[in-house]
């Protein structure tokens, strides 16, 4: 090295950190796992009460059909025998005790004819022009739909009206003025 150069300056060596600063680290650390494990613990009993309610509303919602044609077959049972209308009483009680179980769970069955079509709360199988009604609006439920704690957990089967296609003759007058 020649007499002029000046040797290559060395970096500090780094200070180790105060006692202080280590405790400052070692606290943060810890308080950000603990904020995670909470976090976690959260996130989980989250999901587990959130399956829970989905395995709920499955069991309800596979109930509901079943519990359509109980309704349906009682209806006819009016015009059956003495001996029908007896078992068709019990029937009554016990469609009635699965109303109540429903009731518990705050499940209901919501009315759709009259109403506006809403695709959240209705399943539209079937659709007539008619200027009898607006348009979207239900004119028949085949299917009854059930709400639980303001959720549908089962949408209406309806018929929804459409305003009726002008004839091809009105159209091609409206096209020549």
């Amino acid at each position: 090295m020649a007499a002029d150069e000046t040797p290559p300056s060395t970096p500090p060596a780094p200070q180790p950190p105060s006692p202080q600063e280590e405790l400052d680290e070692l606290k943060d650390k810890y308080y950000r796992l603990l904020a995670d494990g909470e976090n976690q613990r959260k996130r989980l009993q989250k999901d587990k009460m959130e399956g829970i309610k989905s395995a709920e509303v499955s069991t309800i919602t596979s109930f509901l059909e079943p519990l359509d044609h109980l309704e349906n077959a009682l209806k006819f049972a009016t015009h059956a025998s003495p001996d029908v209308k007896q078992w068709a009483v019990g029937f009554e009680m016990i469609l009635g005790q699965f109303k109540e179980i429903l009731s518990r769970h705050k499940v209901a069955p919501f009315s759709s004819l009259g109403h506006h079509y809403d695709h959240e709360k209705h399943d539209a199988v079937d659709i007539e022009e008619t200027e009898d009604v607006a348009p979207g609006t239900i004119m028949e439920e085949y299917q009854r739909g059930y709400v639980m704690e303001g959720k549908t957990i089962r949408p209406a089967k309806v018929k929804v009206a459409k305003a009726r296609a002008e004839p091809e003759e009105l159209q091609e007058k409206r096209e020549e003025s």
